[in-house]
């Protein structure tokens, strides 16, 4: 489904990312892990068309989007959850969730993808004309899943899902990324939680210094001695 062959992401004149190539195959979960600066948020922004990509080739579904707009990527099928949420504090839950249908795909099935959403998310129903503002960090994290899946996408690009979570709503939020995987939605996952990333993950990579230096299937990458030094701290 998404094929990321040998990409290259500069800022400026420092490079971020060498020969980077990731896959992502239909209905999976893919993490990238690594530590904080490893470059793995970069990648994400360049899949989405945030970041400019200086070579390399990006395939989504058979189609070459290297060089489109982030727009357009959303338009091909492929969302995000950014780091950090950036949802509209000052619109309604229900406002921010419709915001995330804005791509012409998306907006005939408007109410069908808002009742999805609060099937998977109820907390989301019992709050739609509440800011978003105030809620919790996990509603808010919630409401931000919740507004990509607006979108009908069938990739989903989530950046440090669980970041400043508690432990217990860091559970909910995996649940749910499950929850997504078995609608159907492939999903990149970019996670510092690592072992709970390889939990979830059929398949992982390892960045390092915008480098991958190593890639497999989950559970062996969890028990691998270098994984759990580096980045498990075990």
């Amino acid at each position: 489904m998404l094929d990321v062959s040998d990409v290259e992401v500069y800022y400026g004149d420092a490079q971020a990312l060498w020969e980077v190539s990731v896959r992502v195959e239909a209905a999976e979960v893919v993490s990238i892990v690594g530590s904080n600066g490893a470059g793995k948020s970069t990648l994400v922004a360049a899949i989405m068309g945030i970041l400019p990509i200086r070579r390399g080739r990006i395939v989504f579904d058979g189609d070459d989007i290297t060089e489109m707009a982030g727009h357009r990527v959303c338009r091909c099928g492929v969302a995000i959850v950014p780091e950090g949420r950036r949802l509209f504090p000052g619109l309604t839950v229900g406002d921010n969730l419709d915001l995330g249908a804005f791509n012409v795909a998306a907006r005939p099935h408007q109410a069908e993808s808002l009742q999805r959403v609060f099937a998977l998310f109820p907390r989301l129903a019992q709050r739609a004309t509440q800011l978003a503002g105030s809620l919790s960090g996990g509603e808010q994290q919630m409401l931000a899943i919740g507004r990509a899946l607006m979108a009908r996408p069938r990739l989903l690009l989530m950046d440090e899902p669980s970041l400043g979570l508690a432990p217990v709503i860091v559970d909910e939020v995996f649940e749910v990324i499950e929850a997504v995987r078995d609608a159907g939605v492939s999903v990149l996952l970019v996670e510092q939680n690592v072992a709970r990333a390889l939990e979830i993950s059929s398949r992982a990579y390892l960045l390092s210094e915008g480098r991958i230096v190593m890639e497999g299937n989950a559970s062996e990458l969890a028990a691998n001695p270098e994984i759990r030094r580096a980045v498990l701290g075990v």
